[in-house]
């Protein structure tokens, strides 16, 4: 969920396409960072964090390189990243590894930079009251959400799970559903301070064919919810463009094939943003 997101209709603006990011910073601050990143990485994986990566189906996917990769970019993102218990939950590796290892997979071929407005991540027990207030047809605000929440992504940079659910999520790789891959999802989506379904893309045509494409898709998906017919992408991604890419992030990496087979041109167009290929695992 994008508590703070912008009222897309589709097709998406014109204006900002392409959607490119930069995530430069001053000279010495680069510099000073990716010498702390070298140090890091140049650390043996602590033992004690494998079971927690063994526990991940999609790592057992990966070959060896990728594998590496992804425990190098594990250690940075916990050393790097505040990890805050809240409702009593003591924090400890298991939570730190499995939603790092989680995260760091759909940047797995992408920039760790892209991450970096990410500082605090809130970790619940369990599900959680949102404090956020929505925004309603005229741009009205109403109060605060009573709804349970599994996950939510603030513009702002802190990122909230509930902690049974990240979990139960990443065991679970084959149902489409995954709090931590959602999340991130809309992170990478923010990046250019909007939540609005469009993500970081490197090119006019990329971000062209991705407007055609995912405009398309969030119609047919939104046609089906209303309808009540059952569809592979979670009925959810049609409550707006940014929860359509949040779902269909989730169902690219654990439905790959299955989303392939229904949805080839979605498919392609994450395929092509993500650099990844998950049918193919």
């Amino acid at each position: 969920m994008a508590p703070k997101r912008s009222s897309w209709k589709p097709p998406v603006s014109t204006s900002r396409v392409p959607a490119l990011v930069t995530t430069s910073s001053p000279m010495p601050f680069t510099f000073l960072r990716n010498w702390k990143r070298k140090r890091i990485m140049k650390q043996p994986f602590p033992a004690t964090w494998e079971p927690h990566l063994h526990g991940l189906p999609f790592f057992h996917q990966l070959n060896g390189e990728e594998q590496a990769k992804l425990r190098r970019m594990v250690q940075v993102f916990v050393a790097e990243k505040d990890f805050e218990g809240c409702g009593g939950l003591k924090i400890d590796n298991s939570m730190r590894v499995g939603i790092a290892a989680q995260a760091c997979l759909l940047i797995l071929h992408l920039d760790h930079d892209w991450y970096h407005r990410v500082r605090t991540i809130l970790v619940y027990p369990s599900s959680f009251r949102s404090s956020f207030s929505e925004t309603g047809p005229g741009g009205v605000v109403g109060p605060p959400s009573s709804a349970a929440h599994a996950g939510e992504a603030w513009l702002g940079g802190e990122v909230i799970f509930a902690w049974d659910s990240a979990f139960a999520g990443g065991r679970d790789g084959e149902d489409g559903r995954n709090p931590v891959f959602h999340e991130f999802a809309h992170k990478l989506d923010m990046l250019d301070g909007y939540a609005d379904g469009t993500p970081p893309l490197a090119s006019r045509e990329q971000a062209e064919a991705w407007r055609a494409i995912a405009t398309q898709s969030f119609h047919e998906l939104r046609q089906d919810a209303e309808a009540r017919r059952r569809t592979l992408l979670d009925p959810y991604g049609a409550t707006s463009p940014a929860e359509f890419f949040a779902v269909s992030t989730e169902c690219f990496f654990e439905q790959g094939r299955q989303l392939k087979a229904e949805h080839p041109s979605l498919y392609d167009q994450l395929r092509r943003f993500y650099r990844q290929d998950p049918a193919l695992r």
